[in-house]
C-alpha cells in the first residue's frame, strides 16, 4: 500500500550527517511554501522534538507504537507544534530497535490512513543511521529519498553503503522510490577536502543528483538549541537562505 501524498525520507547510514537538522528545517520551509507537513521521527534519539521545541511526556503515544501494537493508529500520536500547519509524530526515546519486528510495510500502511492523508500535503521522515527494520520501513513507505552528507571521506563511504541499500529496496520492495538528491551540509568552499568529497559524489552519482549545499553556519546549531527552525531564529542567516533555496528546488521536483 502506497501513501496517496508525497513521502520524503531523509537518510544516511552515517550518524552526525545532518539528517535531523535537514528534516526540521525543510519541514518549516515547506510549510512556508504553503504545504501542510507531518514530520515523522523514526530515530529513537527523538531530536526532531528538540529542534521544534516540543516536549514529549513520559508514556506519550509515539510513532514507534505501531511496531508494538499493529492496530495502533498513528493519528493518535500526532502532536501540534508552534508552527501552523507543521505537526510532529514523535519518537520513543526508550524504543529498542530489535523490537521493530520483520514487517517492512508497517509504516507504509499506517501512513496511508485517510485520517492522516486528508490532513497533510507532505510527509517527511527522519531516520536512524542504523540499517534495520526501521530504516527499511521508512524506505518502503517513501516516494523520495534525500541524502544529506558532510563532505568528509567517511561520510562519502556512508553514502555509498546507503545507495547499495536503496537500489535493493527500489528493485525489490518499493519500485516507486526515487533518489531526490545528495545534499552536502556544513560545507565550506574554501576547504579543499569538502570540494574533493563533493566532486567524488558528483562523479559517482551524477551532477544532476548533487544539490546546492547548506553552508557552515553556527546559527543552525543555535536555532536547534532554542527549539526553532533557523528561518524563525535567524531568517537572514546563511543557513536560512540555503534551506529556503533548497526547498524551492525540491518542491518543483516533488510536485511534478
Amino acid at each position: 500500500m502506497t501513501c496517496s501524498i508525497p513521502v520524503l525520507v531523509i537518510t544516511n547510514r552515517k550518524g552526525g550527517a545532518g539528517k535531523t537538522t535537514t528534516s526540521v528545517n525543510l519541514a518549516a520551509e515547506f510549510v512556508n511554501a504553503g504545504e501542510r507537513v507531518l514530520l515523522v521521527d523514526l530515530d529513537s534519539q527523538g531530536h526532531c522534538a528538540v529542534g521544534l521545541g516540543v516536549k514529549i511526556a513520559a508514556g506519550q503515544a509515539t510513532v514507534h507504537d505501531i511496531f508494538n501494537a499493529p492496530s495502533f493508529r498513528l493519528v493518535d500520536a500526532i502532536c501540534k507544534t508552534e508552527i501552523d500547519n507543521l505537526s510532529l509524530l514523535p519518537a520513543n526515546q526508550n524504543f529498542q530497535h530489535h523490537n521493530s519486528g520483520n514487517d517492512e510495510k508497517c509504516l507504509a500502511r499506517a501512513l496511508s490512513d485517510e485520517t492522516i492523508t486528508s490532513q497533510f500535503d507532505l510527509i517527511i521522515i527522519d531516520t536512524p543511521p542504523s540499517l534495520d527494520n526501521l530504516l527499511l520501513n521508512a524506505l518502503s513507505a517513501a516516494h523520495w529519498v534525500l541524502v544529506p552528507y558532510i563532505p568528509h571521506p567517511l561520510s562519502f563511504e556512508g553514502v555509498r553503503q546507503l545507495v547499495r541499500v536503496l537500489f535493493k529496496v527500489i528493485s525489490k520492495d518499493n519500485t516507486k522510490l526515487k533518489i531526490l538528491g545528495f545534499l552536502p551540509v556544513m560545507t565550506a568552499s574554501n576547504v579543499r577536502q569538502h570540494r574533493q568529497v563533493t566532486e567524488q559524489v558528483t562523479k559517482q552519482f551524477g551532477a544532476l543528483r548533487v544539490l546546492n549545499g547548506i553552508r557552515m553556519d553556527i546559527k543552525l546549531a543555535e536555532a536547534f538549541a532554542v527549539g526553532k527552525p533557523v528561518r524563525f531564529y535567524a531568517p537572514k542567516s546563511r543557513g536560512a537562505e540555503d534551506f529556503a533555496e533548497l526547498t524551492s528546488t525540491l518542491i518543483q521536483l516533488i510536485k511534478k
